[in-house]
């Protein structure tokens, strides 16, 4: 590692498995390195449930070889704070320098770039090999080579298979520096810096206007100045340091890498976005990381993440989710139900993408997961347009609708159920009152009736009436939450489910039950499950003050972490999605929400912060809340907050922080508390 810098990753070697190669990603376009395929967002080929990220050929995948019999050092660096990856060759008489990255305010270009820097004073010329796997096609588009534009080779054509019948195949335009088969820095020269450039956009005229930019930006010499300048702005925007273990700063840094990489840059409002997969936009071709779907992983596991450090980019993400609406509601009236089902898995039209037909009729628990993301957006910015103007109304109604009609009234009870559903543990299905699907149900109504309120609607009666009387289990005599109506103690469940219930749903319940709810399950949840569980057993502990236990929790994560360049894996054991956003959103708000004590309510951000013995500080930069800015130090002593950027002009009335002893601190712009 770089002297111990927790956000640069170096390695003398790459890891065996090319699939934990790092990623290069920007909002529209994304691909691992070394690879001759890379992925355009919303582009998916494939009806139904072999819907698939269409796999766009890639200029980008060339590497360096040095011609001399003798091999060189070589080193791999990933750079998180500049968003690059390298490859140096190390020679006697010289270095050549391979950058890759992916423009993160030109989101629809991608650029390699080799320099060759002579070390001595010979004049003999230096060759560097260059090898590439490339040829311009694929067999997920139906490609046709246009015309050169300006020095770029040209290809163009659609998806083979629309999504649903009849609907529309997306096209894809790519505009390419040709690759030479080596590059030669001459006697006389120096050091020279050679640029290849990728634009890849819906049209042709975007693919240009991205070339052209790109080419004038290189002219300059500043083309990746440019791209580190709006990176560094991002991440200087979402920073969070904290003082503890190099391992976790290092996980940390890692994370916010990755999942910063997903999110749309500020500047781009008018750009749709379409969603955040397991696996990324650089994953997701046929048969791998769930095939570039978007499930609940990423409105439950990231969004809370992107919510606080950039509520720009949360609401593209829920924007994705009214784009697709429509199919929400096809999928509804399908299983006979009305309102709108958000699908298991979710492409680009809101139909339900899932190959396995048991997980879109009976994990159902997503669509009380999308709304609850709707919930936290609005309690954190009070962004009242996206509900009036901009179609987020229509899909809360249509929620509450959903779930009315998916309970059914027990007369033996006098409660509602939600029979036949499979809940978020897996090992499990069609079971009859899923703890978590029912409390998720219960607050996607709540929040309904509270947003009527807020618009200023009528409130239908049956939102209140159910939400007050449908059935979350409950053992009265051991004081814990059964995960479901007859499960046994003891029973195996594979991943994270009812300790959900605590955090993030904030269930009613007492410190003793949410203790005997995270003793219950610990030690029944499947240690190969996935990598998101074991961060939420974390925030159990860490609500109960036990911090060591929350500790033992949360180092269960490094396991899923591989070296050097810190690519999480779903499971432990390797399997599953690669590049996991899931569980770097898992781990990530274990630090933002866990470590703070952070709570979104209706009328506050409640803050409680519990550090395990190793940690000394953690400072956030730039939080989020109410169109403020908070800067927060937490250190053992004492925890500091400093709005530095507030959206009221003239300033009315500022936040407050409010202790538990009753006091009160106004905090005014530029003063600290």
């Amino acid at each position: 590692m770089a002297d111990g810098d927790p956000g640069v990753f170096t390695a003398t070697a790459l890891p065996g498995d090319p699939r934990l190669l790092p990623t290069v990603t920007s909002a529209f376009l994304g691909t691992r390195v070394f690879r001759d395929i890379l992925h355009a967002a919303g582009v998916y080929s494939g009806a139904a449930g072999d819907t698939h990220r269409a796999d766009v050929p890639s200029p980008l995948g060339l590497r360096m070889a040095a011609p001399t019999a003798h091999s060189p050092a070589e080193s791999f660096t990933l750079n998180t704070w500049t968003g690059t990856f390298s490859h140096t060759i190390q020679s006697p008489g010289y270095t050549a320098t391979h950058q890759l990255y992916a423009h993160h305010s030109l989101v629809h270009l991608m650029v390699s770039s080799i320099t060759i820097r002579r070390l001595d004073g010979s004049t003999h010329p230096v060759t560097i090999q260059l090898q590439s796997l490339f040829t311009p096609q694929s067999q997920d588009l139906d490609l046709t080579p246009g015309p050169d534009f300006q020095g770029a080779h040209y290809i163009y054509g659609q998806t083979l298979v629309p999504e649903v019948e009849g609907g529309p195949r997306p096209t894809v335009h790519m505009l390419w520096t040709p690759i030479p088969p080596s590059l030669t820095l001459g006697g006389e020269e120096r050091e020279r810096c050679w640029q290849f450039l990728t634009a890849v956009a819906g049209s042709g005229e975007d693919a240009k206007r991205s070339w052209s930019s790109g080419l004038s930006l290189a002219a300059a010499g500043s083309l990746h100045r440019s791209h580190v300048h709006a990176w560094a702005a991002l991440r200087r925007g979402c920073s969070v340091e904290l003082d503890g273990p190099l391992a976790l700063r290092q996980a940390l840094q890692g994370c916010l890498y990755y999942l910063l990489s997903a999110i749309p840059p500020r500047d781009s409002p008018g750009v749709p976005f379409h969603g955040i997969s397991p696996g990324g936009l650089s994953n997701g071709t046929r048969g791998e990381d769930y095939w570039g779907h978007i499930f609940w992983d990423q409105d439950t596991w990231m969004f809370p993440n992107i919510l606080l450090l950039c509520p720009e980019a949360a609401r593209a993400i829920l924007q994705y989710r009214i784009r697709t609406l429509e199919g929400a509601r096809r999928n509804a009236q399908e299983q006979g139900y009305e309102g709108a089902k958000f699908p298991w898995e979710s492409a680009a039209t809101g139909r339900e993408v899932c190959p396995e037909e048991i997980y879109g009729a009976q994990e159902i628990h997503v669509t009380g997961d999308v709304l609850m993301a709707f919930e936290q957006y609005y309690y954190t910015t009070q962004d009242q347009k996206l509900f009036q103007e901009d179609g987020g109304w229509e899909l809360v109604e249509a929620v509450g609708q959903y779930w009315c009609s998916r309970m059914v009234w027990s007369e033996e009870e006098q409660l509602y159920h939600i029979r036949g559903v499979m809940p978020p543990d897996e090992y499990h299905s069609q079971v009859d009152n899923s703890a978590y699907t029912n409390a998720v149900a219960r607050r996607s109504l709540n929040f309904a009736a509270d947003m009527a309120r807020d618009l200023l609607l009528p409130v239908p009666e049956e939102w209140e009436d159910r939400a007050r009387k449908i059935k979350v289990p409950f053992d009265e005599e051991r004081k814990y939450h059964p995960e479901y109506d007859g499960y046994s103690p003891g029973e195996p469940v594979k991943q994270a489910d009812v300790v959900l219930l605590g955090f993030p749903l904030m269930h009613p319940m007492s410190a003793e039950v949410r203790r005997n709810d995270l003793e219950m399950y610990e030690p029944v949840t499947d240690p190969a499950g996935p990598a998101m569980t074991w961060s939420m057993f974390a925030m159990g502990w860490l609500e109960l003050k036990e911090l060591q236990r929350a500790w033992r929790q949360l180092e269960k994560c490094f396991s899923n972490i591989t070296e050097p360049f810190k690519v999480w894996v779903e499971n432990s054991d390797g399997s599953g999605a690669v590049n996991f956003l899931t569980g770097m959103g898992g781990f990530l708000q274990v630090i933002l929400f866990g470590f703070t004590g952070f709570r979104i309510t209706r009328s506050s951000l409640l803050f409680d912060p519990a550090f395990p013995k190793d940690i000394t500080k953690l400072k956030l930069s730039s939080i989020s809340y109410l169109g403020n800015k908070l800067e927060v130090t937490i250190t053992r002593e004492e925890m500091r907050v400093e709005v530095t950027e507030t959206s009221q002009d003239p300033p009315g009335s500022p936040l407050e922080a409010v202790l538990e002893s009753g006091q009160r601190f106004p905090l005014w712009k530029g003063m600290a508390v």
